[in-house]
């Protein structure tokens, strides 16, 4: 039986020593076939926000998984960037960054925050919906920053990308979406409301616009209204006539979101499952402390029978 056993080990260690050995080949391979360059959509795009030392730049590549021999091209955006394709202010600091691969149509858009402790006001589905608002539906993006920042940057960042790409978005657009952004970042922060329940509000909206096709400011009003009753959210009057204007300017640019449904419905279905999972959370962290009063209680309960 002993000798059995010994034999077992032997193996093991030995199909482990085995798969130490070739896995990384087969890791490797796998990576260079992954490598190739599409020559009808060129290659990836990394931006780098300007306000970044040499050395939290190249953390930075890291994070976005940017190695020395992959195939990139990489610019700096800066805060004349941020005029140029939002209005901003020239003289802002530049830290979030992106590396921005454009993909076929109907690939859809898939956003990932690799640092989200650093990016505090903005979401994956904030990013999207800002996106489709400007004109982007299809692209795989990641944003990172190796300090802590609310993530507007990376949006322009994202606009510079497609420029030197040579695709032409809307500044109109652009405008509008870093406004959208802003908007949905200071909602976020009101009481009662998360950065998924602002998502899941504004891609319900769009939704809505895109079945119904408002005619007037007062069918935007009208929409915007049936959006918050649905999902239960109070809002104050500024703050309900900030998302009506927002979206009577989106009716005046004539943006057509029939078009990205899917995308709006990808949007949807992660927000539910990121709801779903808070959810989930409280209730955990409820019954854990249900748990424990229990405990204390009945401890409380032994102690005063003690001296009774």
């Amino acid at each position: 039986m002993k000798r059995n056993l010994r034999k077992i080990a032997v193996a093991t260690m030995l199909f482990g020593l085995i798969l130490g050995i070739y896995a990384p080949a087969f890791a490797d391979n796998g990576g260079d076939s992954s490598k190739s360059v599409n020559e009808k959509l060129g290659v990836p795009i990394v931006v780098l926000g300007e306000k970044l030392t040499e050395k939290q730049k190249e953390e930075t590549r890291k994070l976005l998984k940017v190695s020395n021999d992959d195939t990139v091209d990489e610019y700096i955006v800066t805060g004349e960037d941020g005029a140029a394709y939002i209005g901003g202010n020239p003289n802002s600091n530049m830290y979030s960054s992106a590396k921005i691969t454009v993909e076929e149509s109907g690939k859809g858009l898939q956003i990932d925050i690799v640092t989200q402790e650093n990016i505090t006001e903005v979401t994956n589905e904030m990013y999207a919906n800002a996106l489709l608002t400007a004109g982007v539906e299809n692209a795989t993006v990641l944003v990172a920053s190796p300090v802590k920042v609310s993530g507007h940057s990376a949006l322009t960042g994202i606009y510079k990308a497609f420029d030197v790409k040579g695709v032409a978005l809307d500044k109109e657009r652009m405008e509008l979406a870093n406004e959208e952004l802003g908007i949905a970042s200071e909602l976020a922060k009101k009481e009662g409301l998360s950065q998924e329940k602002v998502s899941e509000l504004l891609t319900e909206i769009k939704t809505a616009i895109a079945e119904q096709n408002p005619a007037t400011k007062e069918d935007v009003e009208k929409i915007v209204k049936e959006q918050l009753d649905k999902l239960e959210i109070s809002l104050n009057e500024k703050d309900r006539q900030l998302l009506i204007d927002l979206f009577e300017k989106m009716r005046d640019l004539n943006i057509n979101f029939d078009n990205v449904k899917e995308q709006l419905n990808d949007i949807a279905s992660k927000v539910q499952d990121k709801l779903g999972e808070l959810v989930n959370d409280e209730g955990f962290w409820q019954n854990v402390g249900n748990f424990f009063n229990q405990i204390f209680e009945a401890l409380s309960n032994f102690i005063k029978g003690l001296f009774s």
